[in-house]
């Protein structure tokens, strides 16, 4: 579906947008507050025109605040500053890694989960792929090193996060956007208190870099989260959750197109071992109850799903 497509291309571009704006100068705590900025206001826009009232039950906020760390003051600052060492094509399939990092902390923290064979498969087939992207039978740069660790710490926030929202902000009454409003709002407050102390005053980046933070919080910190469930109610959580798979060749393409980032043998062929290994740690039970999300738009069988919008 078309949705399903925009919707990819928009995560899938977000690197590409990262790395134009950190090569504008831009420092990485700068771009993950403009991003969180333009993406609160783009969220709260559409609560105000779709009449959705914010929430007041301090439980929400107080939750949120965390949930606004995990998924997104922190990784958005760890991948900005990933991308100032590597390229976006490398950070975007380190960020394929997300469902396996989510399923080491889902399989400690929630209890009902349970590992299994295929799981422990998936979770060793990912390592592999991590492992062949980096090249390890040769001398590694220390950038690419920094630069992986930073991205790859941020995907842990994403699996740390995924875990707490299943646990304490999963299945509220308030709808998605806000929800997604209230999370992406203290994620703006909490980046606006360190911000300016850590990097400094910002200076102007050029035309390019300014408006590529509008387009990636608008659009890839707003409206995706909207997108994603549109396409969770009108195609199920199954489908919606396959964007995984998808978003490491929109990086692919907008970095080796647009930017001229080189693509190695190695990279694209980790790539492949990485989303093998997403694939292979599903609960199988889960593909098979694709169930309309509820109206908070969560499906807390789905590391994919809202939760997925959410920590973008």
């Amino acid at each position: 579906m078309a949705e399903f497509v925009v919707l990819s291309a928009i995560w899938g571009g977000s690197f590409a947008l990262i790395k134009v704006a950190v090569d504008g100068g831009v420092a990485p705590l700068w771009v993950a507050l403009w991003r969180c900025l333009f993406g609160a206001l783009t969220l709260w826009i559409l609560c105000l025109a779709t009449r959705t009232a914010p929430s007041g039950d301090r439980r929400v906020w107080g939750h949120a605040v965390v949930v606004a760390l995990l998924f997104n003051a922190v990784p958005f600052a760890l991948f900005a500053y990933g991308e100032t060492h590597i390229s976006s094509v490398l950070a975007g399939v380190w960020n394929a890694t997300t469902p396996l990092a989510t399923l080491v902390f889902v399989l400690a923290l929630v209890r009902a989960e349970r590992p299994t064979v295929r799981r422990l498969l998936g979770l060793a087939t990912g390592l592999v792929g991590v492992l062949v992207v980096l090249g390890v039978w040769r001398s590694l740069p220390s950038g690419l090193l920094s630069g992986t660790v930073a991205c790859l710490a941020a995907t842990m926030c994403y699996g740390a996060g995924f875990a707490y929202t299943r646990r304490f902000f999963s299945g509220r009454s308030e709808s998605a956007a806000v929800l997604s409003a209230v999370q992406v709002t203290c994620a703006t407050l909490e980046l606006a208190l360190v911000t300016p102390l850590a990097a400094g005053v910002p200076g102007w980046p050029g035309v390019g870099a300014a408006a590529s933070l509008v387009v990636l919080g608008a659009l890839g910190t707003g409206l995706a989260y909207v997108l994603n469930v549109r396409i969770i109610r009108a195609a199920g959580s199954t489908v919606a959750s396959t964007v995984t798979y998808v978003v490491p060749l929109w990086s692919t393409l907008f970095g080796a197109v647009l930017l001229g980032e080189p693509l190695t043998w190695n990279t694209a062929a980790g790539a492949v071992l990485v989303v093998a290994g997403v694939v292979l740690s599903r609960n199988p039970a889960s593909r098979r109850s694709d169930r309309p999300a509820a109206m908070s738009g969560n499906s807390l069988d789905q590391p994919a799903d809202h939760d997925e919008a959410r920590r973008r």
